[in-house]
């Protein structure tokens, strides 16, 4: 595991921005991560870099072919991150916007009265263009009920809505409310299996962190990003569409090219930056693995990244040298159950007779940042079965420490009403 290693931790939390110091606050340890994560300090210095950059792309000028080979270099790059030697990857406005597109698309090229299907543990990103795109398009949306205990949908609980009409389905990789990651692979196939022309599109959003990203194995035509969810920063969201997907009518300026899905021109410095993220992985592959091959590299460090972070949740849930774990503490309930192997960096738990959001304060006073989840237009799908009106989210990443997890839980150990 990555703590294993003598000093790698400390390496690892060098090249993150405000690891352990808020420019706001102070002194601070960071659990919000799945409302976004660290950013890289390289993620910074391009970005400052590019934005300085008067020249556009398709110029005739050394300026102008620098940021198209940016570009290219970013795409390929991405190729590898995420293992999608077919396709083609473009930047949007954000995660969310992207996958509106892309699930427009497949709706309004769907024959009327088909079937759009996906399910009840997704984030409103995916879920509600689905419906609202469904009932434009004259299509049934068919709903996949997930299971409130596990906090997850299996492949079972699609393939028991499943029909051979359904044209498009949308998957959530991984919940930011349950932290249960979705087996894509094994979703995807049941679906191939009742219809297998489905255009199937990815909310890969809360995934993207914790590493092991492998598009070419889902059999899927779609998935998004949030590039501010994975060490880079805000302002873009990153999409991969297969061919399949792009030669479908799709929204673009008359006479563009047909396979093209971009408007306008883009920030090259928004591309530079998922080159960063990249190289970042690809470093952390060299610590963890003595393999040559990139791709290999960046596998090694996703898995290095789930190892150490499903540490420090174990650690969190069941205790930590004298300090007892959450399940341990009478007046904490987690949700989704404490061992429930699904669990991708995170852990939301509700205290006994204190509001969430004062939960959140008082850690928040104690330099422990945390995020309080409602019962709202974001949440209430997972919240409201559970008969809960909010709770509070910890979100943790690979530079996170176990000594952090014992400041945590000695904070909640101490919080009475």
């Amino acid at each position: 595991m990555l703590h294993e290693t003598p000093g790698l931790i400390e390496a690892i939390r060098s090249r993150f921005a405000h690891v352990d110091h808020c420019p706001c606050q102070g002194p601070r340890i960071f659990f919000e991560n799945a409302g976004g994560a660290l950013t890289l300090n390289s993620v910074v210095e391009t970005s400052a870099r590019f934005a300085a950059i008067p020249d556009n792309q398709g110029r005739d000028n050394a300026a102008s072919h620098g940021l198209v080979d940016m570009i290219a270099k970013a795409k390929a790059d991405l190729t590898v991150f995420m293992n999608a030697p077919a396709g083609q990857f473009f930047v949007g406005e954000s995660g969310t916007e992207l996958l509106f597109r892309l699930i427009r698309t497949a709706c309004v090229n769907a024959p009327r009265g088909r079937k759009v299907i996906g399910s009840s543990i997704e984030h409103p990103a995916s879920r509600s263009a689905a419906r609202r795109w469904a009932g434009i398009a004259g299509l049934d949306y068919v709903n996949v009920p997930h299971d409130d205990t596990s906090g997850m949908v299996t492949a079972q609980d699609y393939r028991a809505c499943l029909t051979p009409d359904v044209t498009v389905a949308t998957i959530l990789h991984a919940s930011p409310v349950t932290g249960m990651a979705m087996d894509v692979a094994a979703i995807a196939r049941e679906i191939r299996n009742v219809s297998p022309d489905c255009i199937i599109i990815v909310d890969g959003i809360q995934h993207a962190a914790h590493g092991q990203m492998d598009i070419d194995s889902y059999g899927v035509d779609g998935y998004a990003i949030s590039p501010y969810k994975v060490f880079s920063r805000h302002g873009y969201g990153v999409a991969w569409v297969s061919d399949r997907l792009s030669a479908l009518p799709h929204d673009q300026l008359i006479g563009a090219p047909a396979q093209g899905w971009e408007f306008g021109t883009r920030d090259t410095g928004a591309y530079a930056t998922m080159s960063d993220v990249v190289a970042y992985f690809d470093w952390l592959g060299t610590q963890v693995s003595n393999s040559t091959d990139r791709r290999e590299r960046i596998s090694a460090a996703g898995r290095a990244i789930h190892d150490y972070e499903g540490h420090l949740t174990r650690a969190m849930i069941n205790g930590t040298g004298n300090l007892p774990g959450l399940r341990d503490m009478d007046h904490v309930t987690i949700l989704a159950g404490a061992d429930n192997p699904a669990r991708e960096g995170l852990v939301s738990i509700v205290v006994r007779d204190i509001p969430s959001e004062q939960v959140v304060t008082r850690l928040n006073a104690q330099g422990i940042r945390t995020h309080t989840r409602k019962a709202d237009h974001y949440s209430g799908n997972v919240l409201d079965p559970l008969g809960l009106d909010d709770c509070i989210r910890i979100s943790l990443c690979h530079y996170n420490t176990e000594h952090e997890v014992a400041q945590l839980l000695t904070a909640l150990k101490e919080m009475t009403a």
